[in-house]
């Protein structure tokens, strides 16, 4: 029985998509790469955008509409790897920034770390992609090339409380759902 590891999901499949690897022996992380081109835009550029915008249309009604317009420009965009990771249930795959990528490239993780838990592995919503998201806190906007490293993902181990109690539901979506509100 196979412990832990990763496969390429089916959509992606043939499409050159290589397998995460550590880059040293003595790594802890396993190196993910970019499965297509990805742009991720200037947050100042698109605030001094809404700023600029807001200003012009002070006194206009679209108030909200712009609002939104403007805040999902401003999103976080999510970067496919083409990869899914198997485990065992009491491990998750940590998902974290490469440490050049802000000082290099300006790119955060907005969430800090990602968790890929166990049950995401192979999940209706998604078959268990995995996506990186990011934040381009840079003036210029930043064009992540397919086979560009992009993030490193560790397996843990966790441990639970003695008074552990979950639902017994199953994962029923993808990215971002432990099917719980």
């Amino acid at each position: 029985m196979n412990k832990r590891g990763f496969e390429v999901i089916s959509s992606y499949a043939g499409k050159g998509i290589n397998l995460p690897m550590r880059a040293t022996k003595h790594a802890a992380g396993y190196d993910f790469e970019a499965a297509e081109e990805v742009s991720l835009p200037a947050i100042w550029k698109t605030a001094i955008q809404s700023v600029s915008a807001h200003l012009w249309d002070f006194f206009g009604d679209d108030q909200e509409q712009m609002n939104e317009k403007q805040e999902k420009k401003m999103k976080p965009v999510l970067v496919p790897t083409g990869i899914k990771a198997y485990m065992q249930e009491d491990e998750y795959l940590q998902l974290t920034n490469r440490s050049s990528n802000p000082l290099k490239n300006f790119i955060v993780l907005p969430n800090g770390v990602g968790i890929v838990d166990a049950d995401y592995y192979n999940n209706e919503g998604n078959e268990g992609h995995i996506y990186f998201q990011f934040l381009n806190f840079g003036l210029r906007d930043k064009v992540i090339h397919k086979g560009d490293r992009i993030g490193q993902g560790i397996f843990l181990r966790f441990l639970k409380a003695d008074q552990d109690e979950t639902s017994e539901s199953e994962r029923v979506g993808g990215f971002g759902s432990s099917g719980q509100a």
